[in-house]
C-alpha cells in the first residue's frame, strides 16, 4: 500500500515517461555539456594566468582575448543556445489538437483544483490534487492561478510552466506507460508551498474510460457510522467550502471532495490517504500543514472525527 502511495516520487528529472519530455531532457544535457566545457575553459585559462609562463600570461592579459572570451564568446554561445531551445520546445506550448484531452488546472494556496474540460472548453467534471489521463495520447492542460504565482512540473512527463493569476498558460503531457507520475509545485508561493505535491496517473485506456465513468455523483452512505458522519459533515458546514457532487455540499472555496476517498494522497500529496489521516486532517490540519486555508476542527469529539472520516473514505 505504501509502495503504491509512493509510487511517482521522487519524481525524476531526467528520466523522460513521454515524448513531450524527450526535448526537456535533451535540451538539460546540452546545457550541462556546454556548462562543462565552459568551466573547463575558465579553469584552463586560470591556471595559465596563475602559473603558466610570461607568454601566457600577456596573452591572458591582452585586450583581444578580453574582448573575445568576456563578451562575444558569450553572446554567441547563449544566444545559439537560446535558438536552439526554443526550436525544440516550441511545440510543448501548442494550442489542442481538435478531438485532443484537455484538463484545466488551477493552482490554488495550496493545492490543485482539477477540471476535465470537453471539446468546447466546458467543465464535464471537477476533481483536486490528482490528474488521470490516459496513457499513449497527448493531453492539453490549461495551467490557471487563483491567487499568487505557481508553477505546474511534473519532471518526467514535462517542463515547468508558470501558473500566473489573470493568464492562461498551455502544456502539452503524454505519458507513454500506465503509471503514477509524482509532480510539484516549483515556484515559492507562500509557506506551505513545499508541501504542495500532486500526482497525475496514466491509466490503460479502457481502464481510463472505466476511471470516467465512474466519476458520477458520490452515493449516500451505507453503513451507520458513515451516515452519522455525512450528518456531522453537513451539521459542521463543510459543504460551504467542499462539494459532495449528490448531497447538499456544493462550496467551491476548497478541493471537491466528490471522491476523495479514492484519492492516493491528502493535502495534497503529503499524507497517505486512509481513515486515520483523514480524521488527523480534519481535526487539525494547521499542525499537519501549518498556513493552509481549512481551519481545525478541535470542538468534534473523537468519535464525530471517525465518523466523518468513515463517510470521506467512503466518497470513492
Amino acid at each position: 500500500m505504501l509502495a503504491d502511495i509512493l509510487s511517482g516520487w521522487p519524481p525524476p528529472a531526467l528520466d523522460p515517461a513521454g515524448p513531450f519530455n524527450g526535448p526537456i531532457v535533451t535540451l538539460s544535457w546540452v546545457l550541462f555539456a556546454m556548462s562543462g566545457v565552459v568551466l573547463l575553459v575558465v579553469l584552463v585559462a586560470t591556471g595559465l594566468a596563475l602559473f603558466g609562463g610570461a607568454k601566457w600570461k600577456r596573452r591572458l592579459s591582452g585586450r583581444k582575448l578580453i574582448w573575445i572570451g568576456g563578451l562575444v564568446f558569450p553572446t554567441v554561445v547563449l544566444s545559439a543556445l537560446l535558438v536552439y531551445g526554443l526550436a525544440l520546445t516550441a511545440h510543448l506550448n501548442a494550442e489542442p489538437e481538435p478531438g485532443e484531452m484537455r484538463v484545466r488546472v488551477t493552482g490554488e494556496m495550496w493545492w490543485w483544483r482539477v477540471a476535465y474540460l470537453d471539446a468546447q472548453g466546458r467543465e464535464v467534471l471537477q476533481d483536486a490534487n490528482e490528474v488521470h489521463i490516459p496513457a499513449g495520447r497527448p493531453v492539453t492542460f490549461e495551467l490557471e492561478s487563483a491567487d499568487v504565482i505557481h508553477a505546474f512540473w511534473v519532471p518526467p512527463l514535462g517542463g515547468k510552466v508558470d501558473m500566473i493569476p489573470g493568464r492562461r498558460n498551455i502544456l502539452r503531457l503524454q505519458a507513454d506507460k500506465p503509471g503514477a507520475y509524482g509532480g510539484q509545485c516549483a515556484e515559492y508561493c507562500g509557506g506551505p508551498h513545499a508541501l504542495m505535491g500532486l500526482v497525475v496517473v496514466a491509466h490503460e485506456p479502457g481502464e481510463f474510460e472505466r476511471w470516467r465513468r465512474s466519476r458520477r455523483a458520490a452515493p449516500a452512505p451505507s453503513d451507520a457510522l458513515g451516515q452519522r458522519g455525512a450528518q456531522v459533515f453537513a451539521d459542521s458546514g463543510c459543504g460551504a467550502c467542499h462539494t459532495v457532487r449528490g448531497s447538499a455540499a456544493n462550496g467551491l472555496a476548497g478541493p471537491d471532495l466528490t471522491h476523495v476517498g479514492s484519492r492516493r494522497s491528502l493535502g495534497a500529496g503529503i499524507l497517505p490517504n486512509n481513515r486515520g489521516t483523514l480524521a488527523g486532517w480534519v481535526a487539525d490540519s494547521q499542525t499537519i500543514k501549518p498556513g493552509n486555508r481549512m481551519p481545525a476542527y478541535k470542538m468534534l469529539s473523537g468519535g464525530d472525527l471517525q465518523a466523518v472520516a468513515a463517510y470521506l473514505e467512503s466518497l470513492r
